[in-house]
């Protein structure tokens, strides 16, 4: 009886993948430096990853269509143009809008290829919660860039 497991090695990205062109107002995705980001050292495909991508950034976008519009009549043209306080040469609210799009980008994957774990090993259980923080995050984030709180209590 051989125990034998092959497991193949990380299919390498699609070189150079185009970035994700966003709306006038909102920052452009690398897709690279997502795939970086989130440990996808080429296990999901070019075609899966933008297209999670695109559903998060329309997700982001949609959730915060008031704010911008707000930030706009108040004479911002992008959201790098809106105070806030710089992180490493960024703005604090173009790293949030990232990190949102990033976690809605992961959720969307967890949650569609259960079997986008390189090692094979990760359960059901396991890949629900990880989507499960994702999604957390996600909306932790989006608060953070509309100037909310994270977390909104009420008594039933």
């Amino acid at each position: 009886m051989n125990n034998t497991v092959v497991i193949p090695a990380p299919r390498p990205a699609d070189a150079a993948e185009p970035p994700v062109k966003n709306t006038f107002f909102w920052p452009d995705v690398d897709l690279q430096q997502l795939r970086d980001s989130l440990r996808y050292e080429g296990t999901v495909t070019a075609q899966r990853l933008r297209l999670a991508v695109k559903t998060a950034i329309s997700e982001v976008n949609a959730e915060l269509y008031d704010w911008r519009a707000a930030q706009m009549a108040a004479g911002f043209k992008t959201l790098a143009d809106v105070p806030a306080e710089s992180l490493d040469g960024e703005s604090e609210k173009v790293t949030a809008y990232l990190a949102a799009v990033g976690a809605l980008t992961a959720a969307t994957i967890a949650e569609r290829y259960r079997g986008y774990d390189a090692s094979g090993t990760k359960k059901a259980g396991e890949i629900e919660a990880s989507a499960d923080e994702y999604w957390r995050d996600a909306r932790f984030s989006i608060s953070r860039i509309a100037g909310k709180p994270g977390c909104i209590v009420d008594l039933l």
